[in-house]
């Protein structure tokens, strides 16, 4: 081969050579495949987490109500009590002496009453023959009436010291949990005060204390104003009680008083529930989390956590737009429900969400995006195929 053909068959190889180097350079890489979902508008349950305390439904301090010695608690403590169940029992023998005593001066005083009556009865007899003075029976009607009246005051007294005697057994007031003793056997109770002997505490139901700031709830007014948002009635907005471990119990409340003046020192309004507790497990004092339901949100948005991200912005989602580039939109998140966020501004419906493959993805480029269903199916065809390709290997 001469000079110059060898020269030209290696100008040749070498212009294949950029040739094939070039290609690949060339050639446009296709868009990224990512899962999408449509933005879909649902009227969701308008929920807030708050902090609250439990308190008893009903709350009793039992007193002594007469002085005397305790004898014995007969309740055990702790125990749940019933509406006049007998809890101690004060040394009752000189309320029975008083008694007693109440008793003579009523007969005394009904003696008197007999006598007084039999003399002004013989003066009325007698007086309209002149045998006595108008003076003399004016004085033995005096004196009936007297002793009548002293009759119906020994009469008071008898009554007064039976209800002291029945006082020596200090029963429940409610029914309810007993708290603990407050006094010991012999030990002198009401001398002057009504003693504390112990507390009765009614747990189911309880009430379930909380508050919300004034600033949300007129927040709150004004979005079920525009339509956004509708509060529930009265007697239908409902609380879950939350255990530490997040978990919800079975029993659901209800909101049953909310305050009409805002505590200037914190700004917010007072709010109650009723929670029931058959079961006894939620303790009075106890501080928990409800979640309250004040009614529905309209037109909002349930998008997986993972599709939304965050920075100094603001919270956004990427969007596939219709011709088929990637678009940031800022969302407003009011709360997270399950594994989504709740999106009330920033969104449209019909709006193409990427929830998988954001790292494959930039703002103003194209993106191919598939659902998720498309995309279980893919990788259930690669899966399939992936044995085939190595046994025919």
């Amino acid at each position: 081969m001469t000079a110059p053909i060898r020269s030209l068959v290696l100008a040749s190889a070498l212009l294949a050579a950029l040739a094939a180097c070039s290609k690949p350079e060339q050639q446009q890489m296709p868009p990224p495949e990512v899962v999408v979902m449509s933005a879909t508008p649902k009227d969701v349950p308008l929920e807030r987490e708050l902090v609250g305390r439990l308190s008893p439904f009903r709350s009793s301090d039992v007193r002594a109500r007469v002085a005397g010695v305790v004898q014995k608690r007969v309740y055990q403590e702790g125990s749940d009590v019933k509406e006049g169940q007998t809890l101690f029992l004060i040394d009752p023998a000189p309320l029975q002496a008083s008694l007693s005593a109440a008793q003579a001066n009523l007969a005394s005083a009904q003696a008197t009453y007999a006598n007084s009556k039999a003399a002004a009865d013989r003066a009325r007899q007698l007086a309209p023959q002149k045998f006595v003075s108008r003076s003399d029976l004016d004085n033995a009607e005096a004196a009936e009436r007297s002793s009548a009246a002293a009759v119906q005051q020994a009469r008071a007294n008898v009554q007064t010291a039976r209800i002291n005697l029945g006082y020596a057994s200090v029963t429940a007031p409610i029914s309810g949990r007993a708290g603990k003793q407050q006094v010991t056997e012999g030990a002198l109770v009401g001398q002057g005060d009504a003693t504390l002997l112990t507390t009765i505490d009614q747990i189911d139901p309880l009430y379930a204390n909380f508050s919300m700031s004034s600033s949300e709830l007129q927040t709150l007014r004004q979005a079920q104003g525009a339509g956004q948002v509708q509060l529930a009635a009265e007697g239908q907005r409902t609380v879950q009680v939350l255990l530490p471990n997040g978990q919800a119990i079975d029993q659901t409340g209800t909101l049953d008083f909310s305050d009409t003046v805002v505590d200037p020192a914190t700004g917010s309004v007072s709010l109650r529930a009723t929670v029931p507790n058959p079961d006894r497990t939620l303790l009075p004092g106890t501080f928990v989390t409800l979640r309250a339901t004040l009614g529905e949100q309209k037109g909002a948005f349930l998008i997986p956590q993972s599709a939304i991200q965050r920075d100094t912005v603001s919270a956004y989602a990427m969007i596939v737009g219709k011709d088929g580039n990637v678009v940031r939109k800022n969302v407003t998140t009011q709360q997270a429900v399950g594994n989504d966020w709740l999106i009330t501004d920033g969104l449209a419906a019909g709006d193409q969400v990427i929830v998988e493959g954001l790292q494959k993805v930039k703002e103003g480029a194209p993106a191919k995006g598939i659902t998720a269903e498309q995309a279980a199916a893919a990788k259930a065809a690669q899966a399939k195929a992936a044995p085939a390709q190595g046994k025919a290997e």
